[in-house]
């Protein structure tokens, strides 16, 4: 699968608080989409539509947690129709950098 945009940042919690908080906002989503979690490797995927997965992984920083995340193209069938729908993602990584940003302060804000 090809990353079509990539982020990555800290979050001053332990990590185990952070995958457990990410989890349970991906769960939570606004689409219908397909969750995978693997608690051991700091791991959680969600995957919806005909192209969409979001991959992040969680890991012990100096600073508390790293999160990293990728959108990657999933499409099993018209994978070659996934730029033209998406207006060959002009500005997306832009887009995705943000909406990471903002994750990774509501995932840093207290309770």
């Amino acid at each position: 699968m090809k990353a079509l945009a990539e982020a990555s940042g800290v979050v001053a919690r332990p990590p185990e608080e952070v995958f457990e908080r990410l989890r349970l906002r991906l769960a939570g989503g606004a689409h219908a989409m397909r969750l995978e979690a693997d608690r051991a490797r700091g791991f959680v995927a969600v995957q919806g539509g005909w192209w969409y997965r979001g991959e992040y992984r969680v890991t012990a920083d100096p600073g508390g947690a790293r999160v990293e995340h990728q959108v990657v193209n999933a499409a099993s069938w018209g994978r070659w129709g996934v730029p033209l729908a998406n207006r060959f993602f002009i500005g997306f990584r832009g887009r995705v950098a943000i909406g990471f940003g903002r994750l990774l302060a509501e995932l840093g804000t207290p309770e």
